[in-house]
């Protein structure tokens, strides 16, 4: 991999996985026309592309905590202050903070949960073109009709476990290519009265130790290789590094486009991609390696974007 090709797939992970067009998609079919067109590249069950796909996984989770720090610090701050005062007056009363942060926990941990099981299962099944379009059709659904949603009431001193029951729930479903994670968790909130910029801030929020999680579960198949990687270190730096610069600005571009109800850009976005599909049938399988001592644990990982 030359450092421009890792720049390429990290822009293209940085910019897909907050525009919530299903970064997954783009990123697989990336791979497969750098391979056809001679790229050397390594092939996505590989270590050297498992650590890739780590590396610029942890990019954008540095995209998220750049243009989220403010609400982020008033977060953690917050949580920090009422765990004090839980501990001294044992009152449970104005624990707003602490308790986002408990409902994050239960948003990650059926996310986790779900996504084992439908890693056990695998995705293959879901591949192939006709399917991710649909789910891509669905997605542009999803997206268009946020931007008609008026009646928000919840704040964040209303949310609920049920609330977080159902944003796992939702973020489970962008395992599968085609469903965006973030369109998906912003509808889910915005369809449970949720105001747009909580919304738009838990989903973002709980992205994070998602992508933490995900990160941590899929290092594990490293931990066995005793090879070397064939990937030079500038590639990785490059990738990281564009990833998490293309990644905030996504960021922002994303979360001003919400708060204006702007969002139909991306569904009509969308449904041209899954045409796009349609017409031309990318293979949306990953490419046959003849090394592929991991699978499986990075199918449902890379999924959790856009």
């Amino acid at each position: 991999m030359t450092v421009w090709e890792a720049v390429l797939l990290g822009a293209i992970q940085g910019l897909f996985m907050f525009i919530p067009v299903s970064s997954s998609s783009h990123l697989v079919i990336a791979e497969h026309w750098l391979i056809d067109a001679g790229s050397q590249i390594p092939g996505p069950d590989t270590p050297e592309m498992i650590f890739f796909n780590l590396v610029v996984h942890l990019g954008t989770m540095v995209s998220v905590v750049v243009v989220m720090w403010g609400p982020l610090i008033r977060l953690l701050s917050g949580t920090v202050r009422e765990v004090r005062w839980l501990v001294s007056r044992r009152t449970l009363r104005h624990l707003i903070h602490l308790k986002l942060m408990l409902l994050g926990v239960v948003v990650v941990g059926i996310t986790g949960v779900l996504g084992l099981v439908i890693r056990e299962y695998g995705t293959d099944v879901f591949a192939t073109p006709w399917v991710v379009a649909i789910l891509l059709f669905i997605t542009a659904g999803i997206l268009w009709w946020t931007d008609s949603v008026t009646n928000t009431w919840r704040g964040a001193a209303q949310m609920t476990l049920w609330v977080a029951v159902v944003i796992g729930l939702a973020q489970a479903a962008a395992l599968f290519p085609g469903i965006s994670r973030s369109g998906i968790t912003i509808a889910a909130a915005l369809a449970l009265g949720m105001h747009r910029r909580i919304a738009a801030q838990f989903s973002f929020f709980v992205a994070i130790p998602t992508i933490v999680a995900a990160t941590a579960v899929q290092s594990r198949s490293l931990l066995g290789y005793e090879g070397g990687l064939s990937v030079g270190a500038d590639a990785y730096w490059a990738a990281f590094i564009v990833a998490a610069v293309v990644g905030a600005f996504a960021l922002w571009f994303v979360l001003a486009l919400l708060y204006r109800a702007r969002f139909r850009i991306f569904a009509v976005y969308v449904v041209v991609f899954g045409i796009f599909i349609l017409i031309f049938q990318p293979d949306l399988s990953d490419p046959p390696v003849d090394d592929a001592p991991v699978r499986g644990e990075q199918e449902a990982e890379v999924r959790l974007g856009g």
